[in-house]
């Protein structure tokens, strides 16, 4: 039994295939009575990933997933970074985030918009054991909102080689190229080791 340091359902639905191809059962904060609190406060992905893994760990004693993704747009030193989901301010509020990044971005020549999604998983184990690894998807931040599916900066992360945005992917498209995706893959790597 693996947990994921989640109370977001939609996560948890992303990881269920991955963990049922390798025989493994999942479950989320929300199959935890005890309210688990975790203040993200590293500096990195990957600090904050390890933060939520080994909180939740040390309470359960089971072993823990926890991911920290986010949007880094070069021309902004990687902003947003660590704070992309609140990048406006509020918390999870993705029209204004969205509303924010073009702002940031005005006048900025399309070709200097590069951005890439990270996804930074940590796995953590009770016996101290933890597998840290990256995802990304390299794209470019577009003009205009495009597509309805998929959350956060999806609808303004452009993929050139498929014309498409993040938001205007099919689930399995998205999945094939996504930075959680290839996050996914490398922790399989490290498992099968």
């Amino acid at each position: 039994m693996l947990y994921i340091a989640t109370k977001n359902k939609g996560k948890v639905k992303d990881f269920e295939p991955f963990f049922k191809k390798l025989n493994m059962d999942i479950k989320s904060l929300l199959d935890i009575k005890e309210d688990i609190h975790i203040e993200e406060t590293g500096n990195t992905f990957e600090e904050n990933a390890l933060i939520k893994a080994r909180i939740v760990c040390d309470k359960i004693k089971k072993p823990v997933l926890a991911d920290d993704s986010g949007l880094e747009v070069d021309v902004l030193n990687k902003a947003p970074g660590i704070y992309s989901a609140r990048y406006a301010g509020t918390q999870g509020d993705d029209l204004k985030n969205n509303l924010k990044l073009l702002d940031d971005l005005k006048g900025i020549p399309y070709e200097k918009r590069t951005a890439r999604f990270v996804c930074v998983l940590a796995l953590v184990y009770p016996t101290g054991k933890e597998i840290v690894v990256r995802g990304t998807c390299e794209g470019l931040i577009i003009d205009e909102m495009r597509g309805s599916n998929g959350f956060g900066y999806d609808p303004l992360f452009y993929i050139p080689h498929l014309n498409k945005t993040y938001a205007e992917l099919k689930k399995y498209e998205k999945m094939a190229i996504s930075h959680r995706g290839d996050a996914l893959r490398k922790l399989e790597k490290e498992l099968k080791r």
